[in-house]
């Protein structure tokens, strides 16, 4: 049984989550700057050249965060049904709405958000101006006067689920069968056919690709 957090321990804990926070930062942007890991660059590789190393890397990447993630909700570690994530109201049309705005602005702005920060980092003025276009946009659609239009409109749109929108935690109020378990069996067969998947061509097997994306899995 954990020992509930006392009032006095907050300001303790608080530094550690920011130090940790701020450790896994720098190794997240030392290793995307070293390997060009992005989002968008594994799309375009693919529709301009056809390779397909990155997005190879991406998966990678996928499947081990997808495989720890669901290690630790099998352990009891952590509750996904916590997450913002993963409430039980699926706003379907929020989501196809934003992702095609932030698609389309990952194009305009040549690179995802983490790639924005890495670019920053090197001095690039024009990430800077996205960095802050983005982060004053994303506060304003959140909590300020976008968000008044935002859940008037598409967030209206949606469905309640009977219970957290993850996956584990539907199977289980459907089967009866615990969520942990669940959690286990899925993260790790769903896990390893990414990884099968990525590993099953060349160009998946070269070292910067499959070690840049356990590296990143590792990280998130």
């Amino acid at each position: 049984m954990p020992t509930p957090i006392q009032e006095s321990d907050l300001p303790a804990l608080t530094a550690q989550v920011l130090w940790a926070a701020f450790a896994l930062s720098v190794l997240f942007g030392a290793v995307l700057q070293r390997t060009h890991f992005c989002a968008m660059g594994a799309v375009s590789d693919i529709l301009t050249m056809g390779h397909w190393g990155r997005m190879r890397m991406w998966v990678v990447a996928a499947a081990v965060a997808m495989i720890g993630f669901n290690a630790m909700v099998g352990m009891g570690w952590i509750d996904a049904s916590k997450s913002i994530y993963t409430g039980a109201r699926l706003r379907w049309l929020s989501h196809l709405v934003g992702g095609a705005l932030f698609g389309l602005g990952m194009v305009l702005a040549s690179g995802c958000g983490a790639k924005t920060l890495v670019r920053v980092g090197g001095g690039s003025l024009k990430a800077l101006v996205v960095l802050l276009v983005m982060g004053l946009f994303a506060a304003m659609t959140m909590r300020g006067i976008l968000a008044v239009a935002r859940v008037a409109t598409v967030d209206a749109v949606g469905w309640t689920l009977p219970a957290s929108q993850d996956v584990p935690s539907l199977l289980a109020w459907a089967t009866g069968v615990p969520r942990t378990t669940l959690a286990w069996a899925l993260g790790a067969g769903l896990g390893a056919l990414l990884l099968v998947w990525a590993l099953a061509r060349e160009e998946g097997r070269r070292s910067e690709v499959w070690g840049a994306g356990l590296l990143v899995g590792l990280l998130v």
